[in-house]
């Protein structure tokens, strides 16, 4: 199958040139990216990206208005969640206790009894995520897709992915952009943004549902491109510029996380640990992978047996990929900066502790059993793409009749490194190990 797939992507790049862009511009303020061809409706780059180019100078009017938005809970119908809801400020702009109370391990929405059918990642240090592409280093054998919001990319901006929690249903339940703007008529708030004062926001939200939408998005990218959602201010990070040390068993969970026969978490959740530049160790290639986690059967739609989150291969086929089903179950990988923080995990929050999420790696492939509790290996994932479960890469290759990767001692001080993750103001609100 992969190689039918490199013959359409072959055809697809060659054909796509003939419309392709000269260039594209990942992210915000990060220069213009060469592009080679088009893959469907997304850009081949010729050179890997790099976030240490990335400059953001949003405006300050607009990211304070963002702020306020932020915290806003007449943005939801009914009225009573915000953004902050499902991205609390007080735990990295991730879940809360609050949040995941009573709910099948993601956040609820605004309507009782309802809640996200994805669990919510952190907002810190999204700014860095760049848009949709596709690129091939010189030791892969096609391209792969890479960036876009949402774990399943189907956003290309941050301004665009503000549309996701308002208008989906189990979120924040606005319907549509006429229904928001009339909601936002009768309680004052679409007066309140248009006179303002800060653009894009002005008359035309008051009349114009699209417009209004739009001025939203403008004002939550401004608010997460700002310096104060990228704080850098870990011990991992005084690690990086200052080489404070950390401890014995901090340093062996670094070297197990580096180490491609043990760990080998950083070959997606890649970091420089020689580079004092905090930006090179985002810890995810903003890449896309299937690991096929474990079914949660406390989310409402999984009460329906043939019922299935794609992932990735619903947007290859909005954007018009060769051969979408080659994406289904795969899933953008997450940085792990503030991970210890969490309180659910993976995308579907059905581990509860990061301890869990580090064994479900490094046994799902040698004990299954323990995972996979109708007994059948990779059940949340429809029988036809079980296919494109990695069952390659360490330490998810392994057979049954293999010993671990990694010891429970290594586990431990993995964990133990994942902490040293976690910025200053939060590491009094961080879980036990």
């Amino acid at each position: 199958m992969r190689s039918l797939l490199t013959g359409l992507l072959a055809l697809s790049v060659s054909l796509g040139a003939l419309a392709a862009p000269d260039s594209v511009v990942l992210v915000s303020g990060g220069g213009a990216q060469k592009v080679l061809a088009a893959i469907g409706r997304s850009p081949l780059v010729a050179a890997k990206y790099d976030a240490t180019s990335a400059r953001f100078a949003p405006d300050p009017a607009l990211v304070a208005l963002g702020r306020r938005l932020f915290v806003e809970p007449r943005l939801s119908e009914p009225a009573g969640a915000s953004c902050a809801s499902c991205h609390d400020p007080a735990r990295a702009f991730m879940p809360g206790p609050q949040a995941l109370a009573g709910g099948p391990g993601t956040p609820r929405g605004s309507r009782a009894g309802q809640f996200s059918l994805r669990n919510a990642p952190s907002l810190l240090y999204v700014r860095y995520v760049p848009r949709r592409h596709f690129y091939q280093d010189d030791d892969a054998p096609y391209p792969s897709p890479f960036g876009g919001l949402m774990a399943d990319g189907r956003a290309d901006t941050l301004a665009e992915q503000a549309r996701g929690p308002l208008f989906d249903p189990h979120e924040m339940n606005n319907g549509s952009p006429r229904q928001l703007l009339q909601r936002l008529r009768r309680n004052g708030l679409a007066q309140s943004l248009a006179d303002s004062g800060v653009a894009p926001f002005g008359p035309a939200v008051l009349r114009d549902p699209e417009a209004l939408v739009q001025a939203l998005g403008a004002a939550f990218e401004a608010y997460l491109q700002s310096d104060e959602m990228a704080p850098f201010s870990s011990r991992f990070d005084a690690y990086l510029r200052d080489r404070k040390p950390l401890s014995p068993p901090e340093m062996r969970g670094l070297a197990l996380f580096k180490n491609p026969d043990k760990g080998n978490c950083a070959s997606c959740h890649a970091l420089s640990d020689t580079a004092s530049r905090p930006e090179r160790s985002l810890f995810t290639d903003f890449g896309y992978d299937a690991i096929a986690v474990p079914r949660n059967r406390a989310l409402a739609p999984n009460r329906q047996p043939g019922h299935f989150d794609e992932g990735l291969c619903a947007t290859a086929r909005a954007q018009h990929w060769p051969e979408p089903q080659q994406w289904c179950a795969y899933l953008r990988t997450p940085g792990l900066r503030n991970v210890a923080l969490r309180q659910s995990f993976m995308h579907n929050g059905v581990l509860h502790s990061l301890r869990d999420a580090v064994a479900f790696y490094n046994t799902r492939s040698i004990k299954p059993g323990e995972w996979y509790a109708s007994g059948s290996v990779f059940e949340d994932v429809a029988r036809a793409h079980r296919g494109n479960v990695n069952v390659n890469s360490p330490p998810l290759n392994r057979r049954p009749d293999q010993p671990p990767a990694l010891s429970e001692q290594d586990i431990d001080d993995l964990v133990a490194f994942l902490r040293t993750l976690t910025d200053a103001p939060y590491v009094a609100v961080m879980p036990p190990p």
